[in-house]
């Protein structure tokens, strides 16, 4: 016996078009891009690794995450070499907890370019690379060594290839961890219209960039343009800011470096990854606060600026 009620043809409408409505609003909902990524950002310790004996930091790691921390900052970009000793993960672990402040990944660095050393430098990286993903960490900031310091010498052919060939072995051990590889640079890298950089990229095509935008323009780049051209690899950025005789300032915001045009491009290119702050000094350079100020000073210039 069938006990349904009739249903009339204006309520079977009625329930049709709801039912249609429901799936076009499920279908542009799916369509919809996802949120963007918060940029995190954090800080990388050169500024303190630049006064120690052989630029170690693992002295003065509790200096550097209590300022950090005080500073604001969401994380820390390590030195590689802070994560050598054997008791590294247990220290640093400790200090992350204790200061609230992430282990976002590291930077690494080698003459890459140089067969000679390969073994050298892919043991430190089988060594260091676990060690910061169980910290947490996800980004290796990737520099692939000048063949002379401060001065302008091109890489050869062979010279590039056995970068790559390096480069590619260590993507490989970072992906095994969950860790994202980018190109760091300086000037050499940049310089003689980006003869090292595109050097890499035609022979890595899909590698990750995290350009710092100052030694763009001290290799005489323009950031924004930059920013433009390889705006879709880009996943890392270092912050740093220098004044009109090409000193570094002593915080970044301090300088002459178009930072608003710089966030307008970033903006371009909806950039989401990780932005550094990665404050230097010149050797002579005394400075006027606590290298906290400083860092302080330079994330509130960012979150003004460039709105991170």
């Amino acid at each position: 016996m069938n006990t349904t009620a009739p249903v009339s043809r204006r309520s079977f409408l009625k329930s049709s078009a709801a039912a249609i409505a429901g799936c076009c609003v499920a279908a542009q909902s799916k369509d919809e891009p996802a949120p963007k990524r918060k940029v995190i950002v954090g800080a990388h310790p050169w500024v303190y690794a630049a006064t120690q004996p052989k630029y170690d930091i693992t002295p003065v790691l509790p200096q550097i995450f209590a300022d950090m921390s005080y500073a604001g900052l969401d994380g820390i970009e390590l030195m590689h070499t802070a994560l050598l000793p054997d008791d590294a993960v247990e220290r640093i672990s400790e200090l992350s907890r204790k200061h609230k402040l992430a282990v976002i990944g590291m930077s690494f660095g080698g003459a890459m370019w140089d067969r000679a050393k390969h073994q050298e430098i892919l043991d430190d990286a089988a060594k260091t690379i676990p060690r910061l993903a169980k910290l947490g960490g996800r980004t290796l900031g990737a520099s692939v060594g000048a063949v002379k310091w401060g001065k302008k010498v091109l890489k050869t052919p062979e010279q590039l290839d056995a970068q790559a060939e390096l480069l590619r072995k260590i993507i490989a051990i970072c992906e095994k961890h969950g860790v994202v590889l980018n190109l760091h640079n300086h000037t050499y890298e940049v310089e003689n219209e980006l003869h090292d950089l595109k050097g890499t990229l035609a022979r890595i095509p899909d590698v990750k960039l995290g350009p710092d935008l100052n030694w763009l323009v001290r290799g005489g780049v323009d950031p924004v343009a930059f920013i433009r051209q390889y705006g879709k690899q880009i996943v890392f950025l270092h912050l740093r800011d220098q004044n009109k005789d090409g000193r570094w300032s002593e915080a970044l915001g301090e300088g002459d470096m178009d930072y608003a045009a710089i966030s307008a491009a970033l903006r371009e290119i909806n950039f989401s990854g990780d932005a550094v702050i990665e404050l230097a000094h010149e050797r002579d350079f005394k400075p006027t606060r606590p290298l906290r100020e400083s860092l302080k000073m330079s994330r509130e210039f960012v979150r003004k600026t460039l709105g991170y």
